[in-house]
């Protein structure tokens, strides 16, 4: 009898345990489905939501479409009475049997763009060099009168890439090739080129890559010029991320590549971008980077700036390195107008005493570096004169041969003077426009505004190779040029706007 009650009590704690696994598992089960359920629900809410915004765009698209299509015959008859007031104004000027005496740069920029002759356009440029800051305010309105801007812009860079295979006059035409496209991105908003100038751009941009991977080292001032044409031309779907991401940290210093990597569309990857920039030292071009891009509130501008700061206090070893990390803060905060972030009158007054140091410095290595006359005109001695002892033509040469040290030319004082290179302004012509409409648009989520006019694209201070020798965020009157890292003082159009500064090379 006790055998079998403990046998049914066995049993019964079998079936209980079955029981509970099956409870277990039941819960389980009911778990997993309703997370289903969930997951299902929820996917087909966000597939709904898609189809709504799809039908709310294709509704909108519709209706542009219609307005274009509305629009069709008036934009017609209007650029056709443009073409035909284009075309009379360049016939006229091709009939001119004689120039008009001294026309102005104006005029005559007018004519040369009415006849849409690139080389002549580049030689006239490059002849007023030293008129640059006028070129700049003319070169854009002038643009208006070609009957094919565009076309004439890809002429130009076919005649600057001539010029480099035949190693003539390459700096000169980089430069006026340079004012040419920045005039063309300016006003690229509201233009769309033919298919035609496209695929000839394409050519062009090609063959300037060949040209570009074939240099050991490319220049600055050109790797822009060569994207604006990327980002001017719709061209970016040919060129690899990486090929063109390199361009862009390689020479991300200079003022207006911010601006074209948000053109760029590189997407996602600017952020690693700007992280890549971080790590490297380069905060004050991450804020821009992060300004262009809408990136403000993952890259706060003010925490960049600070950390700047403390960086460049402990690395700089000299006074030149400091004062041009000092205005590359005071710079940085004034375009991004976050002077009620970032205070910047210690940094002012530090500049201020590193300015003075340094013109005294200058000033007493030039005082030292005159020769000074031992011999004055009073002075008495009781050895005779050297030239007593030989003939006059034997002294002459003697005492050319023969100066004492201390009356020889010293090389550091023939040197010490430092090499300034002409500052040069920034395209200044119509400046409210943007390059593109993605290119500068601005940012809602980005506390920092910034106005256009506080990137430029650089084409003069050209070094002996032909590139700029350097540029930076700057180009405010009281400070100067400056280079964030290089102790030497350096100097850089908008999606795009323009204006008086500089940008570093």
């Amino acid at each position: 009898m006790a055998t079998r009650v403990h046998q049914f009590f066995d049993e019964l704690e079998a079936k209980k345990t079955i029981l509970a696994k099956c409870t277990d598992l039941f819960t389980t089960l009911s778990t997993h489905f309703s997370s289903l359920q969930h997951s299902v629900a929820e996917k087909s809410q966000s597939l709904d939501s898609k189809l709504q915004s799809l039908d709310s765009l294709s509704k909108e698209t519709l209706e542009s479409l219609h307005r274009r299509e509305t629009s069709i015959p008036e934009r017609e008859s209007s650029a056709a009475a443009r073409i035909k007031e284009q075309r009379e104004a360049a016939l006229a000027e091709l009939l001119r049997a004689t120039p008009p005496p001294d026309p102005d740069l104006s005029a005559t920029l007018k004519s040369l763009w009415r006849k849409m002759d690139a080389a002549a356009l580049l030689r006239f440029v490059v002849s007023k060099r030293k008129e640059s800051a006028s070129l700049r305010a003319e070169i854009a309105a002038a643009m208006e009168e070609a009957v094919d801007p565009a076309r004439l812009v890809v002429e130009a860079v076919e005649e600057f890439l001539k010029s480099k295979v035949a190693k003539s006059g390459v700096t000169d035409k980089r430069w006026a090739c340079g004012l040419v496209i920045q005039a063309l991105m300016v006003s690229s908003e509201s233009r769309e080129h033919s298919r035609k100038i496209v695929e000839r751009a394409v050519a062009v941009v090609e063959t300037w890559k060949e040209h570009l991977d074939g240099e050991s080292e490319s220049g600055a001032a050109e790797v822009v010029m060569f994207l604006q044409m990327v980002v001017c031309f719709g061209l970016r779907s040919r060129f690899d991320d990486d090929y063109l991401r390199n361009f862009v940290m390689q020479f991300a210093s200079r003022r207006d590549m911010a601006k074209l990597a948000a053109s760029l569309q590189f997407g996602d990857k600017i952020i690693d971008i700007i992280d890549e920039l971080i790590k490297n030292g380069k905060e004050i071009e991450a804020v821009y980077f992060s300004s262009e891009s809408g990136l403000t509130e993952r890259f706060p501008p003010i925490d960049l700036l600070k950390s700047y700061h403390r960086n460049y206090k402990k690395n700089d070893d000299s006074s030149t390195s400091e004062l041009n990390s000092i205005k590359a803060i005071i710079k940085c905060v004034e375009d991004h107008k976050l002077e009620s972030e970032f205070n910047l009158d210690n940094l002012r007054k530090r500049a201020t005493l590193l300015e003075k140091a340094k013109a005294e410095k200058k000033k007493g290595s030039t005082s030292r570096s005159k020769p000074q006359n031992k011999r004055g005109s009073g002075s008495s001695s009781s050895r005779p004169a050297k030239s007593a002892k030989f003939n006059s033509a034997h002294s002459s040469s003697f005492s050319r041969r023969n100066l004492a040290p201390s009356l020889q030319p010293s090389p550091g004082a023939r040197f010490s003077a430092p090499f300034n290179y002409p500052s040069q302004t920034i395209y200044n012509g119509a400046t409210a426009n943007p390059y593109a409409a993605t290119y500068g648009t601005s940012h809602t989520q980005s506390p920092a505004g910034i106005t256009q006019q506080h990137y430029s694209i650089p084409v003069d201070n050209l070094g002996p190779s032909g590139y700029r020798s350097s540029g930076s965020y700057s180009g405010q009157t009281s400070y100067g040029l400056y280079d964030y890292r290089n102790g030497a003082p350096p100097t850089y159009p908008p999606p795009y706007s323009v204006d008086e500064t500089t940008y570093r090379g």
